[in-house]
C-alpha cells in the first residue's frame, strides 16, 4: 500500500507538468487582447515549474508554465511588453485590488 508520493515528481524534479503550447498560446492571447501588460516572472519552487504571471493594466492577471526563465523573458520581448523577476520587484498594486474586487481570481 502506498500512502506518500502519490504524485510522481517530473523529470526537472518538481511535482507539476511541463510548460505546452496551450500555455504559450494563452499568454500570448492575454497579451494580445489587452493592454498594459506586464509580465512577472516566478522561479521555479519544490511543486511547480518556472511561471509567468501577466498583468494588464486593470489589474486582471493569468499565470502560466514557461520552460525556464529565460523563455519567459524571451516570449516578453517577443510581445514587446516588459518583464520582470517577481522575487525581486513583487507584484503590482492594481493585481491585489483586482484580486480583492474578483474574489482572488486570475484569468
Amino acid at each position: 500500500m502506498r500512502w506518500f508520493g502519490r504524485r510522481r515528481k517530473s523529470a526537472e524534479g518538481s511535482l507539476d507538468r511541463a510548460a505546452d503550447d496551450a500555455d504559450s498560446k494563452h499568454l500570448k492571447e492575454f497579451a494580445n487582447s489587452r493592454r498594459g501588460v506586464e509580465a512577472f516572472v516566478e522561479p521555479p519552487t519544490t511543486m511547480t515549474a518556472t511561471t509567468v504571471v501577466m498583468v494588464a493594466h486593470d489589474g486582471e492577471w493569468t499565470r502560466r508554465r514557461v520552460r525556464d526563465a529565460a523563455a519567459a523573458h524571451d516570449l516578453a520581448r517577443k510581445l514587446g511588453i516588459p518583464a520582470y523577476d517577481a522575487q525581486v520587484v513583487g507584484y503590482p498594486q492594481r493585481m491585489r485590488e483586482w484580486n480583492r474586487k474578483s474574489g482572488g481570481r486570475g484569468v
